[in-house]
């Protein structure tokens, strides 16, 4: 799992795995996830991120 903001688009990308994405869906204004051919979620990304997630500079990534 990678999890990376880009500053430059305001984006927070989390991405679960590197398989290739084969279709997109906007589910809300701003926030596409991309799934691979079975349906699995491959990445969601979260635009305009710093008004929707407090401060995506400020990642915190926490495995239970």
């Amino acid at each position: 799992m990678k999890i990376k903001y880009s500053a430059e688009v305001d984006a927070l990308i989390i991405q679960f795995s590197d398989t290739q994405i084969d279709e997109s869906d906007e589910d809300k204004p701003g926030v596409i996830l991309d799934y691979d051919k079975d349906g699995n979620v491959v990445k969601i990304e979260i635009l305009k991120a710093s008004q929707r997630v407090g401060n995506p500079k400020n990642i915190d990534f926490e495995v239970a």
